[in-house]
């Protein structure tokens, strides 16, 4: 793991379990999410849109065989899930601002359920903007409502009724390599939330989509023509 990235996330667990240095622990978090989202607006700058679909790790155990399109689709749509149909029990910013039809995604869910060949179709149809524009927006949210949570609203344990809710959105597919997310975000409070999804689940897909950039830029240099 980034020691940078390591080290933020540490110091933000440390801070947030106080309530002297809970507020600190927020804005420490925020400096790490900062920090990450640049990484993830420079593939914009360095890659081509082909790029995004690109999977040149597909046999490979680990969060890197994916695509870079989907781990940012991936990592939004946890987020927003998270953050609006169990931290703030209202709608997702995927559905009252017509994300799906904007990104042009034929699906609501994570993506959990995906593997391999289907994750670069999947990748392939998405409109990248949009999906910029989402992943801003999911942000945004995220940080006013981390900023509006009380020390003592991080001990507030996931309840029935918020799983129910979450259920009833049919963000999580049915599919078993997705819907174990159920039960594992219901089994938090909002401390363990923030904990992950909304720190080290960046970091993880973060560094493995750096990790797939690096390989498609080396494979890039090698084509004649190709850009560098």
């Amino acid at each position: 793991m980034n020691k940078e990235w390591s080290e933020l996330n540490k110091k933000m667990q440390t801070e947030i379990k106080k309530e002297s240095t809970f507020c600190i622990g927020i804005e420490t978090l925020s400096q790490l999410r900062k920090g990450l989202f640049e990484e993830l607006h420079g593939f914009k700058k360095e890659l081509d849109r082909e790029d995004f679909n690109a999977i040149p790790f597909m046999n490979a155990e680990g969060y890197h065989n994916k695509t870079i399109a989907y781990s940012i689709w991936h990592i939004f749509r946890i987020e927003d899930i998270v953050t609006h149909t169990l931290i703030s029990a209202d709608d997702q910013i995927f559905f009252s601002e017509n994300y799906q039809k904007r990104i042009g995604s034929p699906m609501i869910t994570t993506g959990n359920e995906l593997e391999k060949q289907q994750i670069a179709d999947f990748s392939r149809v998405l409109d990248l903007d949009e999906l910029y524009k989402y992943a801003e927006a999911v942000k945004v949210s995220t940080e006013n409502i981390l900023k509006n949570l009380s020390f003592a609203d991080l001990k507030r344990k996931i309840s029935d009724s918020d799983r129910e809710r979450l259920i009833s959105t049919k963000s999580v597919s049915d599919y078993e390599k997705a819907n174990w997310l159920i039960d594992y975000w219901c089994g938090k409070d909002i401390r363990g939330l923030i904990q992950m999804p909304l720190s080290r689940h960046w970091i993880m897909h973060v560094e493995a989509s750096l990790r797939i950039k690096d390989k498609i830029c080396s494979a890039n240099s090698a084509k004649p023509g190709k850009r560098r």
